[in-house]
């Protein structure tokens, strides 16, 4: 497995902006996909946002518009540019990636959207 480490939760207020980053601990070069998932409490996992190595991006219909997911293969991180935040938006967040030989999760990030 590839370790995934995220960070960049935390608590915004609706309207609000916040980025998540995740590097995946590898030096391998075959990573395919990377992307977020989410989790909201008594909700099923999510798709949040994906991002193919050959470059096509797939967003969840609820967050089009409003998140943007980027990638450095050269650093083997993803990031998730997320404004305009809901209350909605709430969840943990988690880093995913698949590649050659494995399919790894990050341990999540908080993402709280409050007043």
């Amino acid at each position: 497995q590839v370790q995934l480490v995220e960070s960049g939760g935390g608590l915004v207020q609706p309207g609000g902006s916040l980025r998540l980053s995740c590097k995946a601990a590898t030096s391998r070069t075959s990573i395919n996909t990377m992307g977020w998932y989410r989790q909201a409490p008594g909700k099923q996992l999510e798709s949040v946002a994906t991002f193919a190595r050959g470059g096509n991006t797939n967003y969840a219909d609820s967050v089009k518009g409003r998140f943007t997911i980027s990638r450095d293969n050269a650093k083997n991180m993803v990031y998730l540019e997320m404004n305009s935040l809901k209350p909605e938006d709430t969840a943990v967040y988690y880093c995913w990636a698949t590649g050659d030989g494995f399919d790894s999760w990050g341990q999540g990030t908080q993402v709280t959207v409050s007043s």
